[in-house]
């Protein structure tokens, strides 16, 4: 599965950085035509988390990643034939759809195959998919220096050709088994089931509310930074781009050794005090960077990206630990799929937050770290509550539902 996440990736980066090039230059799009398809696109991949998770829980997980592969290389490669808005919308929307899903399943199958080395399985298929991000988004800017209609197309088909490879890798991979389609023992007296409802699961719910906000390092890295620099600093427009590199040899270098930390719930949990530490120090950073001079700007801006860069990489051990650790085994799939929803706000709203702070000025941003500290705080309360002996410690099940081992 790791070299399908390297190809998976270095596909999507050579397509990412061009998608927004492409519907203008290509097909002939507005900016606020590409403006309202990126919205509504990203809007309907919303219930993308969801429906893989509720997927999964009754299907082979591998088929059902097959099946989101699929689907996303047949509605980019639909893009190639066709100008018309509404058309462009419908296949962005169906690929839209099927990448929040994979996320999801991505994270899945780590938890089923890896068993109790799943922080660190996480890691590592994190770090290679930085690593496939890195060489696609370098191949994509060779490739963009050429600026032909040609040159998109080939990013675009290579991105629907790295679809193709996965999909055809993932059929040898190993079917993990899944909690919730255990075959139960034919002697034991037959129970009606009744799997986990995350929807009903009012603790659940808040505890993805609060993941929300917590993914804001993404919107702040990827929108915040590059718009900052613009408008609100005299470093040169040029570190926008060599932060975003930084950000990818940290994550690739340290995600995999931070693990070790968060490889238990409770110890995902006390990563969140250092996330908040990091975080409340790039926002500070980002706020000296606006004070006037190049060379103090390119400083606070470097010690921001690093900051925020810490921020993803803790938040990323412990939201995976945790999201996996509260949901019931008989249900994983669900509640990850609930759980995708708060990547999936975040995309939506977190931007805009973002700008507002930008517009703000410069003491909007420890605004923004104290809501961290206080999001961070009451996740903290809340998984502390919801923690017990038997969610920290899941021993295997037996077939007719019983546990091994102690409780």
């Amino acid at each position: 599965m790791l070299w399908i996440a390297l190809i998976n990736k270095a596909g999507t980066g050579l397509w990412m950085g061009a998608a927004a090039l492409y519907f203008t230059l290509v097909t002939g799009l507005s900016v606020a035509e590409v403006g309202v398809l990126m919205g509504v696109s990203g809007a309907v991949g919303i219930a993308g988390a969801p429906l893989a998770g509720h997927l999964a829980d009754r299907f082979p997980v591998t088929r059902v990643i097959i099946g989101s592969q699929l689907q996303q290389a047949i509605a980019l490669l639909a893009l190639l034939t066709t100008d018309s808005f509404s058309l462009l919308l419908l296949y962005s929307a169906v690929n839209s759809l099927a990448d929040r899903g994979a996320n999801v399943l991505t994270k899945l199958y780590a938890a089923r195959i890896a068993g109790p080395d799943r922080t660190k399985y996480q890691a590592v298929q994190r770090s290679v998919s930085n690593a496939g991000w890195a060489i696609g988004g370098l191949a994509g800017a060779l490739a963009l220096a050429v600026g032909t209609t040609y040159a998109y197309q080939a990013l675009l088909i290579g991105n629907v050709v790295s679809f193709l490879v996965a999909s055809v890798l993932t059929l040898r991979c190993a079917q993990p088994p899944s909690p919730s389609r255990v075959v139960t023992d034919s002697t034991a007296p037959a129970r009606p089931a009744q799997p986990s409802n995350p929807w009903r699961d009012r603790p659940y719910l808040l505890f993805t509310a609060t993941e929300a906000a917590l993914f804001l390092d993404d919107a702040v890295l990827q929108v915040g930074l590059p718009l900052w620099i613009v408008h609100a600093t005299d470093a040169p427009h040029g570190l926008a781009p060599l932060l975003m590199v930084l950000n990818c040899v940290l994550v690739v270098c340290c995600q995999v050794p931070l693990s070790r930390f968060g490889a238990t719930p409770d110890g995902a949990r006390r990563l969140l005090v250092p996330l908040a530490a990091c975080f409340v120090a790039g926002c500070a950073a980002m706020t000296v960077s606006a004070a006037g001079g190049t060379w103090l700007a390119v400083v606070a801006l470097v010690i921001a990206a690093i900051g925020f860069t810490f921020a993803e990489i803790l938040h990323a051990i412990a939201s995976w630990e945790l999201s996996i650790a509260l949901a019931p085994d008989d249900a994983q799939g669900a509640y990850l799929g609930v759980h995708g929803l708060s990547s999936s706000a975040q995309r939506s709203g977190g931007p805009l937050l973002v700008t507002a702070v930008i517009t703000a000025g410069a003491f909007a941003w420890p605004l923004l770290g104290a809501g961290v500290i206080a999001t961070v705080a009451a996740q903290s309360r809340l998984v502390r509550k919801r923690l017990t002996p038997a969610t920290a410690y899941r021993p295997p099940r037996l077939r007719g539902g019983r546990y091994a081992g102690r409780r």
